[in-house]
């Protein structure tokens, strides 16, 4: 099993500590465009129009301006840095050590920055989306799409995937249908169902980590993740298609 999580919008940078060691990162195949992606950052962040280029506000300022050091910046393991909605669901710190084992094989965070990392691989905090377009490099899902789907599909191979991504990221790398089941969460009021975010982050966080505390083997099939959620949850499997992954619906009480 493999859960895919998007990177956390706020980061927690690390006050000490050595600069990213490219060559301990999972996947290094992807080191060259970590380094194309990482100079265009540098040179977007260090323009006077900054904060316009890279879509966010004034109070991001001091994210932005770290962003053209970032060779030289303290680097973290990356469930240290990535923090936020789902991330605190999750809750690394409070698992037990074979629990986190679990997630440091299981998790995989898809990046603008990074392409794709574990969980225990050590970056430094960052301010980049999925959908910002950076010179030299163009619209990062579009830049990703054919360098993830290279890298991890030897790691995908046979693995039930459970994509709890947002769209921005999910559009970097489309696993193999058959094996992956994309999250949705709704709530739903007199038979009407809607779509929520801020808790469906917390609920896709919640999720990830029953799969990585619960007893027993981890789902390897579609069926067998929706069992597992419906363990805490009122949860639903819509079959995919050649081309569309399954759904896992979670219902969230009003």
């Amino acid at each position: 099993m493999l859960i895919l999580l998007p990177p956390s919008e706020g980061k927690t940078p690390a006050t000490v500590g050595n600069a990213v060691d490219w060559t301990s990162l999972s996947f290094p195949e992807l080191n060259t465009y970590r380094a194309k992606v990482l100079d265009g950052l540098g040179t977007v962040s260090a323009h006077e129009d900054a904060l316009a280029l890279l879509g966010v506000g004034a109070s991001l300022r001091a994210d932005v301006e770290r962003n053209t050091r970032l060779h030289a910046e303290p680097a973290a393991p990356a469930h240290q840095v990535y923090s936020g909605v789902l991330y605190d669901a999750l809750g690394y710190d409070s698992l037990t050590a074979a629990q986190k084992r679990r997630a440091d094989e299981s998790v995989m965070v898809i990046s603008a920055l990074w392409g794709a990392i574990r969980f225990g691989d050590s970056v430094p905090a960052y301010r980049l989306s999925m959908s910002t377009a950076l010179p030299d490099v163009g619209r990062l899902a579009s830049f990703w799409k054919p360098q993830l789907t290279a890298a991890l599909a030897g790691v995908a191979d046979g693995e039930l995937l459970v994509d709890c991504r947002s769209s921005t990221y999910a559009a970097a790398w489309a696993p193999p249908p058959a094996q992956t089941v994309a999250v949705n969460v709704f709530t739903e009021v007199g038979g009407v169902r809607k779509v929520v975010s801020h808790f469906a982050k917390h609920t896709r966080g919640e999720l990830a980590r029953h799969l990585l505390t619960r007893r027993g083997r981890a789902p390897q099939t579609p069926a067998q993740l929706q069992k597992a959620a419906a363990e805490k949850w009122t949860a639903e499997l819509v079959g995919g298609t050649a081309r569309k992954p399954h759904a896992l619906n979670i219902i969230l009480p009003n």
